[in-house]
């Protein structure tokens, strides 16, 4: 277990915490029969089917839903004890266009995935074990209530013809006076062991949810691949925008000045007053050549960054801001030079971002390290509705991480806010 959940040990939980994984027990035993049962023979069904060939229509959409449940108790063992589960899968069930020729095609990756098979075990054991393990704290507790509120009161009105819970062997109402304690115990234990209860069904999850050892290595080739492919590609787009710019501005300008001061050479014995406004033309010419030089340097690595570091280059970008943005860095030291400077590229895109679509009249910059991670978080308080989808600005900033193993995950609902947050490996 990782460290948040070691942090939350079941002896310092209170009352309320306990009470929740007591409800956390009773949405996995619900779940177990009316997710993973169900699901389970909607899958056996559909295998089964596909020797005549109806199966294969259904079966991406069946994975689909299979997936779905997984992934849900992925995201509860997270926000529940913070236990990380990865996602196993080569193929998603959406891959290919959804006709007979990709519907056979999919399946075939489908079923040719190990952990489409891992899935199937899962559902298979996860139907007694999450029962068991769901509702076994809640059984404890609705029956010690039982034995607290109810049995003594109605033994006192209804004689022995009440036959429930603990009365089944209760002969007077002294005996169950008794149940209360009896009660009250059954509560206590319920309350103490639905934590590790819980937590013993999210290692259960894990085990079976998370990739193989040798699953992990072929995802993380499969990743290396994608990501290398992406480096280059970025790579390929970056030198070409340096040489467009210095076709359509630098050399341009260089250009124009060395023709001016090859006409007024010419000119220099005949119109010495054409010749002073050409060099004067050539002045600014190689001026703003010179600018145009060092706009397209800080492109490429700006100046700022390497006096300053990150922390400074950050304060930088949100002072040259055209609205206020509130900047918190906690950074102990300094990252290796190439994550800083795709750290420092994708807080300044993300805020170009909000100057040009947000309609913000504020944003907050965020930047810390922890846990071995690079982590900064870019938000505004405008419309919303930032997507990575369609080939837009944000799938570019996720290419440059993705180079880096890193992440950037987008909270943009309409309306707003938006959170754009960036993680990256690395120490400082």
């Amino acid at each position: 277990m990782d460290k948040v959940g070691a942090a939350r040990s079941p002896r310092r939980l209170g009352l309320v915490e306990r009470l929740r994984w007591t409800m956390r027990g009773l949405l996995v035993a619900v779940l177990s029969q009316a997710g993973s049962v169900v699901l389970w023979t909607v899958t056996v069904v559909t295998l089964a089917t596909l020797v005549v060939g109806i199966g294969f229509l259904i079966l991406p959409i069946v994975v689909n839903a299979v997936r779905g449940l997984a992934g849900f108790h992925r995201r509860t063992a997270r926000e529940w004890s913070g236990v990380a589960i990865d996602v196993p899968y080569r193929h998603t069930a959406a891959d290919g266009a959804y006709d007979t020729a990709g519907t056979f095609a999919q399946c075939r990756r489908l079923l040719s995935d190990p952990a489409t098979w891992r899935d199937i075990l899962w559902m298979t054991l996860n139907a007694p074990v999450g029962l068991v393990l769901g509702l076994l704290p809640a059984a404890c507790v609705a029956y010690g209530l039982n034995g607290m509120f109810v049995t003594p009161f109605l033994w006192e009105s209804m004689g022995p013809h009440w036959g429930f819970g603990v009365t089944w062997f209760i002969t007077d109402q002294g005996e169950a006076n008794l149940a209360i304690p009896q009660g009250l115990l059954f509560v206590v234990l319920g309350l103490l062991i639905a934590p590790a209860l819980g937590r013993l069904h999210i290692r259960f999850n894990r085990a079976l949810l998370a990739p193989t050892r040798n699953a992990r290595l072929t995802l993380r080739v499969e990743h290396l691949t994608e990501t290398r492919s992406d480096a280059a590609e970025a790579q390929a787009a970056e030198l070409r925008r340096i040489e467009r710019d210095l076709h359509d501005g630098a050399q341009a300008r260089l250009v124009l000045l060395g023709m001016k001061l090859g006409f007024a050479d010419t000119q220099l014995e005949t119109n010495p007053a054409l010749v002073r406004q050409l060099l004067a033309e050539a002045m600014e010419s190689s001026s703003q050549a010179l600018t145009e030089l060092r706009d397209l340097v800080r492109g490429i690595h700006p100046p700022v960054l390497a006096e300053r570091g990150l922390d400074g280059a950050v304060r930088a970008l949100a002072v040259a801001l055209a609205i206020p943005a509130e900047v918190s860095v906690d950074l102990p030291g300094r990252p290796q030079p190439p994550i800083e400077s795709a750290a420092y590229f994708v807080i300044a895109e993300a805020l170009a971002n909000v100057t040009k679509h947000s309609g913000a009249n504020h944003a907050s910059i965020r930047l810390w390290h922890a846990g071995g991670r690079l982590r900064a978080q870019v938000g505004d308080n405008g419309r919303g509705g930032a997507k990575a989808e369609g080939g837009s600005g944000l799938r570019g900033l996720q290419r440059r991480l993705a180079a880096f193993d890193g992440e950037l995950d987008i909270s943009s609902p309409v309306g707003g806010p938006t959170l754009v947050t960036m993680e990256i490996p690395c120490e400082l």
